[in-house]
């Protein structure tokens, strides 16, 4: 389970692991808490599904929202930057996109999703297309995230 994988690593490197969720709804930070013992690295997990939300609690400024969208590469990468400074913590993962049904656009479709990795002054950023219902683009990304955070570790 990548999950293990993971918490071994962040274990054994004693580093510590926040999380700026939107499209997600927390599911990166279920995942990650499953895992017995994950107080030794898992910090903070925060769901920021609104704009309201990503500006005041996490400090993603209103012009990046405007510029680029909420559902963006700029975003996702405050995202993760933002909730590791706020959390005091060595990696934050960033993750916005678009569940559906609704929302999408003609270039943004619905399945669009922003993943950003910060691990100190390194950042690690994927874009994806899934498809199919909502829970299933939701779980998608989630197993996104925790893929591209275990090759950032690897």
């Amino acid at each position: 389970m990548i999950e293990q994988i993971i918490a071994r690593i962040l274990s054994n490197r004693h580093l510590t692991l926040s999380v700026a969720e939107s499209c997600t709804g927390g599911l990166v930070s279920h995942s990650l808490t499953n895992i017995p013992g994950s107080s030794k690295y898992f910090v903070c997990g925060v769901v920021a599904y609104s704009d309201k939300t990503k500006i005041k609690l996490l400090k993603i400024p209103a012009l990046t929202l405007k510029q680029h969208g909420a559902v963006s590469k700029e975003t996702a990468l405050k995202l993760a930057n933002n909730v590791r400074h706020l959390a005091k913590t060595n990696i934050g993962i960033g993750i916005t996109g678009i569940a559906g049904p609704g929302g999408g656009s003609a270039s943004k479709p619905v399945g669009t999703v922003f993943i950003a990795i910060a691990i100190g002054h390194r950042e690690y950023f994927k874009k994806f297309k899934f498809s199919g219902t909502r829970l299933k683009i939701k779980t998608c990304a989630k197993d996104a995230a925790l893929q591209l955070l275990k090759e950032c570790l690897t």
